[in-house]
């Protein structure tokens, strides 16, 4: 299987960096992973409805110019189903015994994801009802599917 994150924003931080490439490390037997990030938009203060939908669909063009069209494409969004660690892990091998091999991960940025981007989307995703910041996102999106393969081989990793 390859995997691609396709993220709005670039990791500045170094302990998230090094969390990303850890778990990036520890996914090689199983899968390949390229992270495409591209830089988010710059959003006027005080910005209206109108300036934030722009921003958004300025962002989703990049997204969607970095997404193939054999891939099967999640998003991450908040109004996305909710999975549990083993329904992903069944997901995610359901996708591989039926050729979906190239599977793309979607991050968006502060404002979230353009219209555009969920409806070319096959499956929608929510981490939570919470909001987190798009760059810690990427660290427990990796902590995720490497727990989802972990789950897959049997591993006592999940617990």
């Amino acid at each position: 299987m390859n995997i691609t994150i396709v993220t709005v924003g670039k990791l500045k931080e170094k302990y998230l960096k090094q969390a990303v490439d850890e778990y990036k490390k520890r996914m090689q037997p199983f899968t390949t992973i390229e992270i495409k990030e591209m830089t988010d938009e710059k959003i006027p203060e005080r910005a209206s409805h109108q300036q934030m939908e722009q921003v958004k669909q300025k962002e989703g063009k990049k997204i969607l110019e970095k997404v193939q069209d054999n891939m099967y494409v999640v998003a991450l969004d908040p109004h996305g189903k909710m999975l549990s660690s083993e329904e992903l892990a069944a997901k995610i091998d359901y996708l591989a015994l039926h050729g979906k091999s190239k599977l793309a991960f979607v991050i968006g940025g502060s404002l979230g994801l353009h219209t555009s981007v969920l409806q070319r989307a096959d499956f929608t995703w929510s981490f939570s009802a919470l909001t987190f910041p798009h760059q810690l996102m990427r660290v427990m999106l990796m902590e995720q599917v490497y727990r989802a393969f972990q789950i897959n081989r049997g591993t006592p990793y999940h617990k």
